[in-house]
């Protein structure tokens, strides 16, 4: 029937099917969908003919084992097109139930939602307004829903075991912010403890993105912990931070007067050195003001200081420039001072020495004083080689020295004589031992007599 011919009076649907009047359109191959590669027999002719039927008024009946069921009425076709579009009806719903299966068998989907879409179908199927094997296509998703049923268990075990896991994880990371918070805040830096706790906030919100969903009661409680621990952090940091700007603020304020001390010395140039050591003590001791401020306050308290070294540097040069002539006369009295070690008469020595030490105190000071203590250190070398002689010739000549050493001469003297004769004895008696300990005894009261001087 095409489109321009006139449309033929609708009697009215049967009753035992709850199933709409169908309208007549204009091409039913155009409606029908594609059959997937595994699509039933029944859209064939044959088939339709087994599994339906059409009265003259175009009632449609589908087969169900031994009995007919009435699923509609198509009253402005042919019984083929009738067939045709009640088989259409049975396609569309074998090719959900294909294509269900293919996507159990590819896997990755889930087995519930499969075993709920299974479900679905088994619904559309039964009853349905449509012509083919639907006892078969209810057996297939019997059989798909039996297989699923194992599936969805193992994946509610598994969702299961993810949420145990989730809620561990989770739990984890609240006793690990609850420790932060035990600590004593007092005594951490800030920084640190700032970035573990972002670090577990930026872990928790992964797991809330990724992990699987908690109960609403578990994440409630796990997150007010959470947020309790955060809290506890928080309001230390702030209360520290705000302490810390108070000191900044009594450091800065500090700072800045020594800043103006400091500047009001330029005037008195080298003279003022002193006075801005003591400010540097008082810097130093003044505490941190923020480091924008300390470096700001810093630069222009090290240029105050700058201008009074640079004074005494330029002093420092004038006194080094006159020092020139001093540091070449005490150049030459070093010359002249080496004849000291020369000098064998002790007297003389000393005399030489003590007016070189004359000259060298008239010379003045020498800048720089790391010169000068040169100069002196090499002097002193001379003055310490003159005073050992002197002590070596004062051991010598004391008088009591010399009585004690002129009792032991005495002494040496008549062992020496008594060591003589005994020795002339035994060699007469021919005694070659005795001879032999007079001869060593002898020779060695001679070498104590050497040494006294005798």
């Amino acid at each position: 029937m095409s489109a321009t011919e006139p449309s033929k009076p609708t009697p009215p649907v049967p009753a035992p099917p709850a199933v709409p009047m169908p309208r007549k359109v204009p091409s039913p191959a155009a409606l029908a969908p594609k059959a997937p590669a595994a699509a039933p027999a029944a859209s064939s002719a044959a088939s339709a003919a087994e599994w339906g039927r059409v009265s003259e008024d175009g009632t449609v009946e589908v087969r169900e084992g031994e009995t007919w069921r009435v699923v509609g009425q198509y009253p402005d076709g042919t019984p083929d097109e009738a067939l045709a579009y009640f088989v259409r009806k049975y396609d569309d719903i074998a090719f959900k139930v294909s294509a269900l299966e293919q996507r159990q068998q590819s896997g990755g989907a889930s087995a519930s939602d499969l075993a709920k879409q299974a479900a679905h179908l088994i619904d559309e199927a039964t009853d349905a307004a449509a012509v083919g094997d639907l006892a078969a296509l209810r057996r297939r998703l019997d059989a798909l829903t039996s297989s699923l049923s194992e599936a969805t268990e193992q994946e509610a075990q598994q969702a299961k075991e993810l949420v145990d896991q989730a809620i561990a994880e989770r739990t984890a990371l609240v006793e690990r912010a609850e420790a932060i918070a035990a600590r004593d805040l007092t005594k951490v830096q800030w920084k640190q403890i700032t970035a573990e706790l972002n670090e577990l906030f930026e872990a928790w919100q992964a797991q809330q993105q990724n992990g699987p969903r908690l109960s609403k009661g578990v994440s409630q409680q796990l997150w007010k912990r959470f947020r309790d621990a955060r809290a506890i952090v928080d309001k230390q940091r702030r209360a520290f931070y705000s302490e810390l700007d108070d000191a900044h603020k009594t450091a800065r304020d500090a700072k800045s007067r020594l800043v103006e001390r400091a500047e009001a010395l330029a005037p008195r140039g080298t003279d003022g050195i002193p006075a801005y050591r003591s400010l540097l003590d008082e810097w130093k001791a003044a505490g941190r003001a923020g480091r924008k401020a300390d470096d700001a306050l810093w630069a222009r308290f090290k240029a105050a200081g700058d201008a009074l070294y640079a004074a005494r540097a330029e002093q420092a040069a004038a006194e080094e420039a006159e020092s020139g002539p001093k540091i070449e006369a005490r150049e030459a009295l070093l010359e002249e001072a080496k004849a000291v070690a020369d000098e064998s008469n002790i007297k003389r020595a000393r005399a030489l020495l003590t007016r070189i030490q004359q000259q060298w105190d008239e010379t003045g000071r020498i800048f720089p004083r790391e010169k000068e203590r040169a100069l002196d250190d090499r002097l002193r070398v001379i003055e310490q080689a003159l005073k050992a002689r002197e002590d070596v010739d004062w051991k010598k000549n004391n008088p009591e020295t010399k009585a004690r050493a002129n009792d032991m001469s005495s002494q040496l003297l008549d062992a020496i004589e008594k060591l003589e004769a005994e020795l002339a004895a035994a060699e007469k008696a021919g005694d070659a031992k005795a001879a032999k300990a007079a001869a060593e005894a002898l020779e060695a009261r001679r070498a104590w007599l050497s040494a006294l001087g005798g």
